[in-house]
């Protein structure tokens, strides 16, 4: 959702382009800040050229002529007193060409290199000098931009914005606290002065840079704390703990909840109670027992007179939840419905019944339940499970199918603490810290690609001991730029290698019934081993699988094979995940199969996946529809502990700031930062 371009001066062609950006207004502007500078304050005389280093040189041109081989090419050859250049431009225009006339003086800008003609300048920004033209007084600024919007076009609608818009400042003097202003270190960073080295500019506006990131960190914690206040003053249903049915399921139950659940589910009956919207984040690391907590929380639902509805993003993972929440409320009673998109169109149009007749008190489902023909009678608590899997509307539709329901996401992705600060201010935390009884840490082990043999005798000894495993592998078809192995070939080759073991497959691209029928035929024990893709990444549990092998594995994030490794060691048997990579490993590869071979704890893989990925890829913001952090840093604890106790005390005592502070940074985005 976009606003209205309010850029001033601007067609709306140039504004649908700004928009790309998120400029919206002037005020946006002054926001967009420089990637880098360069530095046009000054002369350098071609004699003093360094190679690979950007300059600025002042020059007349000798001779232009247009080349034909190895291609077209515009070669203009110029001077100053202390030497030559050769300009090289392998795409030009004529009205370029028109410009270099000999004779001409021009101011070039670029980086020198050696070339077989001499020392030339491929592509130079240049203009044409017409008299006595003075140098600028600060740096060059060089912005992010799109295709269509050209760095003098975004300086020229910046430098406007600078005149037009006020700077006051929107942080009270008593929050200030040795921070800039916010008017000079706009002014700082926009224009710059000429520095003698790259660090000494870098710590000259380092001071400026503090200022904005803080800005930028308390915007973000004001509207979220703002959106938990607000959330309080619209009403739900109290669903209150009756303990009718979540009594009958904890004494049925054959095994005890750790110390870890009993206090989530405590945190979330009592939220449940509240007259005003629950709206809870429940994670713990694969394997913590978060589906339990989920059917109490269905259940405390159901027996206020409630509906509930569990969402997940996969078939495979939906159909998880459904099979366990069965097992459990199938003996007392409790009947659960079952929507995804694979059910055919007289099954799926029963089940829209029962649930828009209220008969259907407890719903699990994929997308399938964001549907528009699909209508709730009573729906009062809504689970979103693997919640970053989801966009942002998705999420926003199922909240939208009751007035004003509770909301309990789930997320098996351990989430560090700076990022659960900034992007999950205005959720209240559940944190599942520990395995229930009878998990074993799973071991990893490292493996080349040349030691495959020894790989499937591993394999086969598992099954022979009758054990399972699972074989995944990173495509469904080849690929000739990445060159991996897939799973329908692994398949092939496994069969082969190994005749005496029943083997099955399962990936994206199989139809719902086909993927069912094989993971029934993993559980069951019929298949011993499983090859298949990363949809079997969550919400598989077969207890019997206690070997998995991750194909190139150097491919994979750290979330992803902490994800994977946490389908085995499901039951008391010793389990191990092998990484088969392939050499040699990028900087990158290698880093990530240090963490995961070195530490089991989900929360230490989720701080070094953070910092290896950065926020955006972790939190899944391309589908959140999240204004991602653009210059603060999540790893400055301090600064976002700081932000958080200005945001509240602003909105306590400085509500007209905190109002302008939002304006300025959040205008028409609050409403999707959370869903």
């Amino acid at each position: 959702m976009s606003n209205p371009p309010q850029l001033s001066g601007v067609g709306p062609t140039l504004a649908a382009k700004l928009v790309k950006l998120g400029l919206h207004r002037d005020a946006d502007l002054l926001l967009h800040l420089p990637l880098r500078y360069e530095d046009e304050t000054r002369i350098t005389p071609v004699r003093d050229a360094v190679p690979g280093e950007a300059a600025q040189f002042e020059l007349e041109v000798v001779s232009t002529e247009i080349a034909y081989r190895p291609r077209r090419q515009l070669l203009c050859h110029v001077h100053d007193d202390s030497g030559t250049l050769l300009l090289r431009f392998l795409n030009f225009y004529p009205s370029q060409q028109k410009a270099l006339q000999p004779g001409a003086c021009l101011r070039a800008f670029g980086e020198v290199r050696g070339g077989f003609f001499g020392t030339e300048m491929i592509h130079p920004r240049f203009h044409v000098l017409h008299g006595e033209e003075p140098l600028p007084q600060a740096l060059t600024p060089i912005y992010p931009t799109v295709a269509g919007v050209g760095q003098a076009t975004l300086r020229k609608l910046i430098g406007n914005a600078l005149q037009r818009v006020a700077l006051d400042d929107t942080l009270p003097d008593e929050l200030r606290g040795g921070l800039s202003g916010f008017a000079e270190s706009i002014h700082q960073l926009h224009q710059p002065p000429g520095a003698a080295s790259e660090m000494e500019l870098t710590c000259a506006l380092q001071p400026y840079w503090q200022r904005i990131r803080f800005d930028e960190l308390l915007a973000q914690q004001l509207s979220l704390r703002r959106a938990y206040a607000a959330r309080r003053t619209r009403g739900a249903p109290r669903l209150t703990a009756i303990n009718s049915l979540t009594g009958k399921l904890l004494a049925a139950l054959p095994f005890k909840l750790t110390r870890a659940q009993q206090k989530a589910w405590r945190e979330i009956a009592a939220d449940l109670a509240q007259p005003y919207p629950m709206q809870r984040l429940l994670q713990g690391d694969v394997g913590s027992g978060k589906t339990i907590v989920a059917a109490l929380a269905m259940l405390q639902a159901a027996e206020n007179g409630y509906q509930a509805a569990l969402m997940a993003p996969t078939e495979i993972l939906a159909e998880q939840h459904y099979r366990k929440l069965r097992c459990w409320l199938d003996p007392l009673g409790i009947p659960l419905a079952w929507l995804s998109g694979s059910l055919k169109r007289k099954q799926k149009n029963e089940m829209a019944t029962a649930i828009a007749s209220g008969e259907a008190r407890l719903v699990v489902g994929t997308h399938a339940l964001i549907e528009e023909d699909v209508a709730f009678a009573k729906l009062g608590l809504t689970i979103v499970d693997e919640q970053h899997r989801f966009g942002v509307r998705q999420r926003l539709a199922l909240k939208q199918k009751a007035a004003s329901p509770h909301q309990l996401t789930m997320s098996a992705t351990p989430i560090p603490r700076t990022l659960a600060m900034s992007y999950y201010a205005d959720l209240d935390v559940s944190l599942l810290d520990e395995l229930p009884p009878g998990r074993t840490p799973v071991k990893t082990k490292l493996v080349t690609e040349g030691k495959r043999d020894q790989v499937i005798a591993r394999v086969r000894d598992a099954c022979a001991q009758g054990r399972q495993a699972y074989w995944v592998c990173p495509l469904v078809e080849e690929s000739e730029t990445l060159q991996l192995k897939t799973a329908e070939e692994t398949f092939a080759h496994l069969t082969i290698d190994m005749p005496d073991l029943r083997i099955g497959l399962v990936h994206g691209r199989l139809r719902g019934e086909e993927k069912a029928a094989a993971m029934e035929a993993f559980t069951r024990g019929e298949i011993q081993v499983l090859v298949a893709t990363t949809v079997i990444e969550v919400g598989v549990d077969v207890v019997n699988a206690s070997l998995m092998v991750i194909e190139h594995a150097e491919r994979f994030g750290l979330a992803q094979l902490h994800q994977l490794r946490g389908r085995v060691g499901r039951g008391i048997t010793d389990s191990v995940c092998i990484l088969l990579y392939a050499s040699p490993l990028s900087q990158t590869a290698r880093q990530r199969l240090k963490v995961i071979f070195e530490t089991n704890d989900g929360f230490e893989i989720a701080r070094q996946d953070l910092a290896l990925r950065g926020p955006g890829e972790f939190i899944g913001a391309r589908q959140s529809g999240m204004p991602l952090l653009r210059y603060a840093d999540l790893d400055d604890t301090k600064m976002v502990d700081r932000a958080r106790a200005a945001a509240d005390k602003m909105l306590r005592d400085y509500p007209d700031f905190a109002e302008r502070h939002l304006q300025r940074w959040m205008a028409g985005r609050e409403q999707l930062l959370k869903a």
